[in-house]
Formats: C-alpha cells, structure tokens, sequence
C-alpha cells in the first residue's frame, strides 16, 4: 500500500535530457575549440605570428618618423605578443563555426518566428563587427597616427612599446566592432517591445549626444577617431530603426500576426 503522503517527483525523469543537452554542449564547445586549433596551426605555418604582428603593425610604421621603430621592454614580449595576435587572428578566422556551433545548440528549442529572427541577427551582428574592425585597421588608423605624429617634436623620437600598441589595437577594434552592433541593439529592443519606433526616432537627437560621449570615452583624445567612431555610430542608428520595421513585420508570432490582422 503506497503511502500518501509520498508526492511525484517533479524532477523525476528530467536527469537524462539535461545530460544529454550537457553533452551536446560539450561537444559543440570541443568542435568550436578544434576548429579554432586549426586556424591558429594555419595562421602560425603562413604567414607566421610574426608576419601578423608585422601586418597589425604596419599603419602606424608607416606613420613613424625616419628612424622610428617599435620596442620591446620585457624580456617575452617578442614571443607572447605575436602569439597572442596569432590567438586573436584564429578566433576571427574560426568565428564562423563558432557561431554555428551556437546556432545548432540553440535552434532546436527555438520557435520558427525566432529563428526567422536570430539567425539573421547572428549573421548580420557577425558582418557588422567584422565591418567595423576593418574600417578601424584600413581608415581609422592612418588618419589617426597622421594626426598623432603631426604634434610630435621633432626632438621625441617615436618609440612605441609593442604591448602597448597591442593594448591600443585590440582596444580600438572592441570599440569600433561594437559601435557597429548599434542596428543590432535597435533591432532587438525594437522586437521585443521594450521600446517603439516612434521613441527610438524621437531618441535621435540625444543618441548623437551619447555617440559622442561614448567616442570621447573609448577613443584616443584626438578629434579624427572621436568623429571616426561617433559619426558611423549616428548613421547605423537611422540604419537600425529602418531594420526593425522590417524584422517586426517579418518575424511576428503566429498570435501577433492573427492580432495584428
């Protein structure tokens, strides 16, 4: 005779499908992982760690005075900086099935109006932040070192510390790859409804207020990389709202879209 004061388990049976999904996600961490292995092996055999330091280094050579050099003032630094520009360049390169590693451990238990959204998302904020990384290293910095060097005394002569120039690098590409997530933000603050259209245009004119305090603040303090990253940041803003009418008109619920007929 079964007692009653003996309850179901509500966890009972829910042990393995919670191991399973742990396991599933090792895997796609371990795929993620290999495949970041093998673009760093690639990237170390051409064009070596060197020959990528030498490549992210090259806008502000080009920029230095007759004579100017880059230093090194720790002893490892001529090994573990390249090796970590090598680690950063593998990571890029392998972002892709990174992304898609995500993507399938998630888009099983995803309904098919949020895959209609995050995938799209997913691809575009991936194009964005590469997009900004490229306009950072092909425009930014020359206009910026340009200006930097145009102060300098002719007396100094430029020695930059390879750890710093790193530090500065990486820090520039975060802000500049993030800047362009701007039309992201909009479109996902858009979809669910934590704000309007209608507010984020109204929005407008203090957004160019705070895409300059946000360019003050992560930039170098010169006027060419503020307006660099300030002015882009104003125009994807405009970019985001036009997107998010278009992903709220094509990624409604099947309920949203019955309410809204």
């Amino acid at each position: 005779m079964s007692d009653p004061n003996d309850k179901p388990d509500e966890m009972e049976g829910t042990e393995q499908p919670f191991v399973s999904h742990l396991i599933e996600l090792r895997d796609r961490l371990i795929r993620a992982c290999i495949a970041i292995g093998v673009c760093f092996g690639a990237l170390m055999f051409w064009p070596g760690s060197g020959g990528l330091y030498d490549l992210l280094a090259a806008p502000l050579v080009e920029h230095l005075p007759k004579g100017g050099t880059l230093i090194a003032t720790s002893v490892i630094s001529p090994f573990l900086v390249p090796l970590k520009i090598t680690l950063m360049a593998a990571f890029m390169a392998a972002l892709p099935v990174v992304l898609y590693q995500v993507w399938a451990f998630v888009a099983p238990g995803l309904y098919r109006h949020e895959k209609k959204l995050v995938l799209p998302l997913v691809i575009s904020s991936t194009l964005l932040f590469f997009a900004g990384v490229a306009f950072c290293y092909f425009f930014v910095f020359g206009k910026v070192f340009t200006f930097i060097q145009g102060f300098a005394p002719k007396s100094v002569s430029a020695m930059p510390d390879i750890e710093a120039y790193l530090s500065f690098v990486l820090t520039m590409f975060i802000a500049f790859g993030a800047a362009f997530e701007v039309p992201i933000a909009v479109v996902v603050l858009a979809r669910l409804n934590i704000v309007t259209i209608e507010k984020l245009k109204a929005f407008r004119s203090y957004f160019v207020v705070l895409a300059f305090i946000i360019a003050a603040v992560l930039t170098p303090p010169d006027v060419v990389s503020q307006l660099a990253l300030a002015i882009p940041m104003v125009i994807l803003y405009e970019v985001g709202i036009i997107a998010a009418g278009f992903f709220i008109k094509h990624t409604q619920a099947p309920a949203d879209e019955t309410t809204s007929a």
